[in-house]
């Protein structure tokens, strides 16, 4: 059984499931991973067996998570890891996920994005504000990209970060006002590293902390999406094309069968937009 292996084979194997099995991401598979190491460690401090474990102790270990979005990851872990991995799903069925409530985005204006990019210091993290803006594409997508995934005279960036089903990454593209300046990041660059933006992971977790210090604004990669995809729409590009720059999986049969995503299709819809971040 599954169940008997020692820790660091048992969660070599959920991690081999995770990737072979289910197709996922390699983020995704080391979260799902983490989250089952912690409740077997969680475990192991309490003296029990993970051969005898049962729904009661599952729910003691989740009385102790009292932050929603760790609460959610966990469950989603544990239930992967016991009803797919363990085929014990009676370990886990009884639990359910708490009820999302609904907020109204709050996009942020032009005149705030250009109050937070003026207060960015350095013209790395400008070119890194700009591709955000202008492209709607995922954080770690921008940060995972290299220079070969980047045509600047096409103003094309062909994100390569995803390797699962559950997330997929076509094309996207970036106005002229991103181009100047990642051209003059670029040419500032004095080393080899074929990242487009390589950077510590402290850097990772902190991008632009000093301008949100400075402005009192809270703009992140994920705030950027949002926008460039309510500017988007702002601007009378259908959904479905919004979509397919942020990477999203087409959501209705005429979407996915019969609408032309070509890239040549694509980049005559967003130059139409004329989409400006700063102007």
């Amino acid at each position: 059984m599954r169940a008997s292996l020692p820790k660091r084979e048992l969660l070599e194997a959920f991690s081999e499931f995770l990737t072979v099995d289910l197709c996922r991401n390699k983020r995704t598979v080391e979260e799902k991973v983490y989250y089952a190491k912690k409740f077997l460690g969680w475990l192991k401090a309490n003296h029990k067996s993970l051969n005898d474990v049962s729904h009661e102790n599952v729910r003691a270990y989740l009385k102790g998570i009292d932050k929603k979005p760790t609460y959610i990851n966990t469950l989603k872990s544990l239930k992967v890891f016991f009803r797919d991995f363990l085929k014990r799903p009676q370990v886990i069925e009884s639990f359910r996920f708490p009820k999302q409530v609904f907020k109204p985005k709050i996009i942020p204006s032009k005149e705030d994005l250009c109050r937070f990019y003026t207060a960015i210091d350095s013209v790395k993290e400008k070119a890194l504000f700009l591709l955000y803006a202008s492209s709607g594409l995922r954080r770690m997508e921008v940060l995972d990209a290299k220079k070969s995934d980047v045509d600047l005279e096409k103003r094309i960036i062909k994100p390569n970060a995803h390797s699962g089903e559950t997330k997929k990454a076509w094309i996207s593209f970036f106005n002229m006002e991103t181009t100047k300046v990642l051209k003059q990041y670029l040419e500032s660059r004095r080393d080899d590293n074929p990242k487009l933006f390589p950077m510590a992971n402290a850097q990772k977790h902190n991008l632009w902390l000093k301008a949100k210090k400075k402005t009192g604004l809270n703009i992140t990669p994920q705030r950027l999406r949002e926008w460039f995809c309510s500017e988007m729409v702002s601007e009378g590009v259908s959904d479905s094309y919004v979509d397919a720059f942020c990477g999203r999986i087409p959501r209705s049969i005429l979407a996915k069968h019969y609408l032309d995503y070509s890239p040549e299709k694509l980049k005559q819809i967003y130059d139409k937009a004329n989409l400006r971040v700063l102007a």
